[in-house]
C-alpha cells in the first residue's frame, strides 16, 4: 500500500501519470495499476478525468484535502530514514557557512581526522540556514545570538572585528598611528557583512573613531568574506575582519593587525547547534568536542 500511496501522491504534484513514472523509474501502466488499487481499497476516486490538456488528472474534493497529510508523513519518514542510516555509518554532516569553513575549519579540519580516523565529515557549505532540525545536517555552526527553535545550542566562541593588513602594504611607509591615517589607505569592504549594528561596515568603524566623513567610504567591495581575507592577504588594501577569520594568519605573520588598542566585540558569537536526537551518537559527540578543543586553543594563542 505504501507505494500506492507513493504513485498517488508524485501523480497529484505531477498531474500526470508520465510524470509520475519518470520520478519513480517504473511505467505509466504501472502508476495507473497503484491508483487504481488504491482507489478499490478506498472505494472512492482520487482524480477526476479531464477531457484535454497535457495535464489530464484533476483531484477530487477529498483527495485534495488529504494530500498535505500524506506529503508530512513522507516528509516525516524520509527524515527518520535518513537519520536510521546515519546512525549506522560513523558518518557526521555539518552545516557550516562559506567564510567560516574556508577560514576557520578547513585548516584545522585533518587535525580531527587524525584522532577519528574511522570518522566521515561530510561539509553542507552554504550561507543559508540548514533546517538540521529536520535532518538536512546532523549539527551547524552559527554565528548569532545563541536562540534557534528547536535547537540546542553550545558556544563556541566570541567574536570581534579589527584592521588588518598584508605586511607588504607597509612596506616603504609607516603603519598607520590612527584612525585619520588608516581612513586614508586603500579599504576592502565585505559586502555580505549584516550592517545592523552586530557587523560594523568600515563608514561605522571609522565614523565611531571619530573620523569625519562627508562622503561615502570608497574602496574594493566584495560579496565574500573569505575573499576580502584573501585580498587582504594580496597586499590590496586593509580589510575589516572577524577575529576567527584571520587568527592564522596573524600567528603566522603574513597579515598584521592594525591599531591594535582599538576594540569592537561583536555581540554574537559562535555556536554548535544540533537537535536531542543528533547528540547521543558517538561521530557527533566526538566532534562537537573536537570543536569546542579547536575553539579553546584559538582562544588563548596570541594574534598580535
Amino acid at each position: 500500500m505504501l507505494r500506492a500511496i507513493q504513485a498517488f501522491e508524485a501523480v497529484a504534484r505531477h498531474e500526470n501519470y508520465s510524470g509520475a513514472a519518470t520520478e519513480l523509474s517504473v511505467t505509466p501502466a504501472a502508476i495507473g495499476q497503484q491508483i487504481r488499487a488504491l482507489e478499490a481499497w478506498l472505494g472512492a476516486p482520487l482524480f477526476r478525468r479531464l477531457a484535454s490538456g497535457a495535464n489530464r488528472l484533476a483531484l477530487t474534493e477529498a483527495a485534495a484535502g488529504a494530500l498535505p497529510e500524506l506529503k508530512l508523513g513522507f516528509d516525516h519518514l524520509d527524515v527518520g530514514l535518513r537519520r536510521l542510516r546515519q546512525s549506522q555509518r560513523l558518518l557526521v554532516t555539518v552545516a557550516v557557512s562559506q567564510g567560516f569553513v574556508a577560514r576557520w575549519l578547513l585548516p584545522r579540519l585533518d587535525r580531527f581526522a587524525a584522532t577519528w580516523p574511522a570518522v566521515e565529515v561530510r561539509l553542507d557549505v552554504s550561507d543559508r540556514l540548514a533546517d538540521i532540525e529536520h535532518g538536512e545536517a546532523d549539527l551547524g555552526i552559527r554565528c548569532g545570538s545563541g536562540q534557534w527553535p528547536g535547537l540546542a545550542a553550545k558556544r563556541l566562541m566570541n567574536e570581534e572585528m579589527f584592521p588588518v593588513c598584508s605586511p607588504s602594504l607597509l612596506q616603504g611607509i609607516s603603519a598607520p598611528k590612527d584612525a585619520a591615517a588608516l581612513a586614508r589607505m586603500p579599504l576592502i569592504h565585505d559586502m555580505t557583512m549584516p550592517h545592523s549594528g552586530v557587523f560594523p561596515s568600515w563608514r561605522e568603524w571609522l565614523q565611531k573613531q571619530g573620523v569625519p566623513l562627508s562622503r561615502g567610504v570608497e574602496g574594493l567591495q566584495i560579496n565574500s568574506s573569505a575573499a576580502v581575507v584573501q585580498a587582504a592577504l594580496n597586499g590590496q588594501g586593509v580589510a575589516l575582519a572577524r577575529r576567527a577569520f584571520v587568527s592564522d594568519e596573524l600567528r603566522a605573520g603574513r597579515l598584521e593587525r592594525l591599531l591594535p588598542a582599538v576594540q569592537w566585540p561583536i555581540r554574537w558569537s559562535y555556536y554548535v547547534v544540533q537537535t536531542e536526537s543528533a547528540m547521543p551518537r558517538q561521530p557527533v559527540r566526538a566532534f562537537v568536542d573536537w570543536l569546542a578543543g579547536e575553539a579553546v586553543a584559538d582562544l588563548h594563542a596570541p594574534t598580535g
